[in-house]
């Protein structure tokens, strides 16, 4: 679903430009983008050496705010593509009066440029765009190339947690996982059938709206491969 334009979408990003880096894209392909490193320096931004959690798609904003809040003494950088969906995520943050969350305009596939190497410990993917048809496979952020991506910027033990409405989309991550020769150690077809097994589950905007269609919400964790 495409957002809608945020009236006065200029004035309020203004308002939060202290707590967005935007990046621009330059059109060119990303593996030669990649090769120039201008990494953020994540310590000096947030002013301690806590640990780094990365969220990719972060919508509105409820989850990561929700999980900011629950945990001061975690970072917590926040990446989204589109404009009127940051403003809005930037904006939550702030007014919660959160300081451990930095929100980066950026498509995906450019982060090893940004994030420096085993520098996150946790990765969420909630409710990535499934791109449905097979022509764009490449785009889903399971895919081989990304999850490549995702390996060089954990650090050693570190972990992706990935949620999703969407079946094929699921089915697709596990075929990409198991590829990769990533470890899965928790995969669920059905998250709030087990309640007690997830107690800490935050519901994202999205997630909200599946679950009143009686949807199931899809959940996995795995591990990148250990060389």
């Amino acid at each position: 679903m495409r957002p809608r334009h945020k009236k006065h979408l200029t004035e309020r990003l203004d308002a939060v430009r202290e707590n967005i880096i935007n990046i621009p894209n330059d059109g060119r392909d990303y593996r030669e983008v990649i090769r120039e490193r201008e990494w953020i320096d994540t310590a000096a931004y947030f002013g301690n050496d806590n640990p780094v959690h990365l969220e990719i798609g972060c919508g509105m904003g409820t989850f990561i705010a929700t999980l900011a809040a629950r945990n001061p003494h975690i970072n917590y950088v926040a990446v989204e593509v589109v404009a009127d969906v940051i403003v809005v995520a930037a904006e939550k943050v702030r007014e919660a009066g959160l300081t451990n969350v930095l929100f980066v305009r950026v498509d995906a596939i450019y982060l090893p440029k940004y994030l420096a190497p085993k520098s996150v410990e946790r990765l969420y993917l909630n409710f990535s765009c499934p791109y449905p048809k097979n022509s764009y496979k490449a785009h889903r952020l399971t895919h081989r190339k990304f999850l490549a991506l995702y390996e060089g910027l954990l650090t050693d033990g570190g972990a992706l947690v990935q949620k999703t409405d969407n079946r094929r989309f699921f089915e697709f991550s596990l075929l990409e996982f198991s590829a990769a020769r990533w470890t899965l150690t928790d995969v669920c077809c059905d998250l709030h059938a087990e309640p007690e097994r997830y107690p800490d589950n935050i519901i994202t905007e999205y997630e909200n709206r599946f679950l009143k269609l009686g949807q199931p919400i899809y959940c996995l964790t795995a591990l990148p491969p250990q060389n």
